[in-house]
């Protein structure tokens, strides 16, 4: 009895599989794949944070130098740790298996926070003012 089942089965898959073979192949609706909200509001940060970062690093610590010749503030080290934070993103976007590179980013996060907070603890009018140029959060 129970074989007679499993057999019935077995002949109405192999059926439907002959009658879509059989069938014209209809069309294709296109696929439309919806990137999740938080990911297009992360992407729209990091576009304008780029666009009001200069392209090159020289011009990063031009723009953000206390004086003349400063490479070292932390305003600087802040802005240049952006800039690499906005190009491994790029990157990462496109190499999503890139886990070595996902640990440098990470790093990179940490000590910008980490400079950050040493900002907040100097004066906190130019940890905004920071936060302001760059575009970032918080």
């Amino acid at each position: 009895m129970v074989a007679k089942k499993t057999a019935k089965k077995v002949v109405k898959k192999a059926v439907k599989k002959a009658v879509k073979k059989a069938a014209p192949p209809k069309e294709a609706a296109p696929i439309v794949v919806e990137e999740p909200k938080k990911i297009v509001k992360k992407a729209d940060e990091n576009k304008a944070a780029q666009e009001s970062l200069p392209e090159s690093k020289q011009g990063i610590i031009d723009l953000f130098a206390q004086k003349s010749g400063d490479t070292g503030s932390p305003e600087v080290q802040v802005a240049l740790l952006t800039f690499k934070i906005l190009r491994l993103t790029s990157h990462l976007e496109g190499n999503k298996k890139d886990n070595h590179s996902r640990r440098g980013l990470l790093k990179v996060i940490a000590k910008r926070r980490r400079i950050l907070n040493y900002i907040t603890k100097l004066d906190d009018a130019r940890y905004k003012e920071l936060i302001k140029k760059l575009g970032l959060k918080k």
